[in-house]
């Protein structure tokens, strides 16, 4: 009986070993998944002329439309007088010039929620102007985010505030020029830091990899400036957008994205509205207008169909918080839900005859709603264009138009058509003259290594 006893005890014992173990085997399992999640999601904010993007859903390049989600795997690539803009969570800006692809292969957010970025310049050339918030008055970079721009077997780390320019001509040479910040590039032939307005020109081995350990290997030479390029003066245009209205506005949200914001100061206004809280309602809306009758549902693996806004100000209002009726005001945003990305809005206090969205049952094919999804022609905004009430914006180029809050009140006065002047367009002439090119002092010499960071 004693042996039976210490037997059993021995059962019990190996039984709480063996839930204890399945315990913390479930939980190792929790953190590795939970290490590294998949779910982020950044914009195409902006498209001007032909654009197309791979949404990695198998059916490769489509036409590409404002507001359509950019997710891991992804590809854009432009025309030759195309433009496009990818806007990442916390307004920092991916920009590629005409004939340029770029590939998302790394969109992901770390065990402590860092943001892990790395983008593949496939042909063409890239901007990028990265400018973290701070979170706890200390910078991303001290909270780990990480951006890497891989490009001809080379890539480039940014681990603070910067702005540059990549250029990838054909397949043996790459021209880098940082406008603002520093830089780090890493080579087959050792890493280099590149300071504000100085440039660098590598000169790349066939497959950018040397052959042995004999073999030439990539070679670079750094200049204490740098050439314009055509498209120098549309990516400072965007910049000054965005810096010019992504804080302006009586917006007293609290969110931890900032993508979209400088669109919600420019095309609408927040207000208070008795029982609704602080919400946001865009211009030119008119009595009759309501959020879902412009745009379109575009497929997304893993997702199926998502809503698209068609408006150029459709980024947030679409994927966080909920529209609402509010009687005597119309149709206002609600902002909030940050922990939950909408692939298809919230809509509270609906109108009997208002059709709320409802993404089709089958199929891969993008749908139109209205007037559909929305991109910007080649040159830009007309030298004159009309405004139409309860157009909300669509239309109406981002920043092409002065004090559209003026214009708005115009129209909503009058109830007619309006045509404004619009701002002149970037100039595309480049400058001349530079500084002649000299080799680093001070920094790695060709052929030498440094040990980086890995990502």
């Amino acid at each position: 009986m004693a042996n039976a006893g210490l037997g059993a005890r021995s059962v019990t014992r190996i039984g709480r070993l063996l839930a204890i173990w399945a315990f913390l085997s479930a939980m190792f399992l929790v953190v590795s998944a939970s290490a590294e999640s998949k779910a982020r999601i950044v914009r195409l904010s902006e498209v001007q002329g032909p654009v197309q993007i791979d949404r990695s859903a198998g059916d490769g390049f489509d036409k590409a439309f404002i507001n359509l989600p950019v997710i891991e795997g992804a590809r854009v690539k432009t025309g030759q007088d195309g433009r496009a803009e990818v806007e990442f969570e916390d307004g920092s800006a991916l920009r590629l010039a005409p004939d340029s692809e770029v590939a998302f292969t790394h969109l992901a957010l770390g065990d402590d929620g860092q943001k892990l970025s790395t983008v593949q310049l496939v042909s063409g050339t890239v901007y990028v102007n990265l400018h973290p918030k701070k979170a706890g008055g200390k910078l991303a970079r001290q909270t780990g985010d990480q951006f890497l721009l891989n490009f001809a077997g080379d890539s480039i780390t940014v681990s603070e505030p910067a702005h540059f320019r990549v250029e990838l001509s054909g397949e043996n040479k790459v021209t880098i020029a940082v406008f603002k910040g520093e830089l780090s590039a890493i080579t087959p032939s050792g890493q280099f830091d590149l300071a504000e307005k100085h440039s660098a020109t590598i000169h790349l081995t066939k497959d950018g990899l040397a052959q042995d350990d004999s073999a030439q290997k990539d070679t670079f030479v750094i200049a204490k400036s740098y050439e314009q390029e055509p498209s120098d003066a549309w990516d400072r245009q965007q910049n000054e957008y965005h810096d010019r209205y992504a804080s302006t506005g009586g917006s007293s949200i609290s969110s931890p994205y900032s993508y979209g914001m400088s669109d919600l100061n420019y095309y609408g206004n927040f207000m208070s509205v008795p029982g609704y809280g602080n919400v946001w309602q865009p211009y030119l809306i008119g009595a009759n207008w309501n959020p879902f009758q412009d745009g379109g549902w575009a497929f997304y693996p893993g997702a199926g169909y998502m809503f698209v806004s068609g408006y150029p100000w459709g980024w947030m209002p679409y994927n966080y918080g909920n529209w609402a009726f509010a009687p005597g005001f119309g149709w206002v945003w609600q902002p909030g839900g940050w922990g939950a990305w909408n692939g298809i809005p919230r809509v509270v206090n609906s109108p009997v005859a208002v059709r709320v969205p409802a993404a089709p049952a089958s199929g891969h094919l993008t749908v139109m709603v209205g007037r559909g999804l929305a991109a910007n022609p080649a040159s830009g905004a007309p030298h004159r264009l009309t405004i139409n009430p309860g157009s909300a914006g669509f239309g109406v180029p981002r920043g092409s138009v002065n004090h559209l809050d003026r214009v708005s009140k115009t129209v909503d006065r009058t109830s007619r058509p309006i045509t404004v002047a619009t701002t002149p367009p970037a100039s595309s002439a480049p400058d001349s003259g530079v500084a002649a090119p000299t080799t680093a002092a001070g920094r790695p010499s060709v052929g030498t290594s440094r040990r980086s960071r890995p990502f």
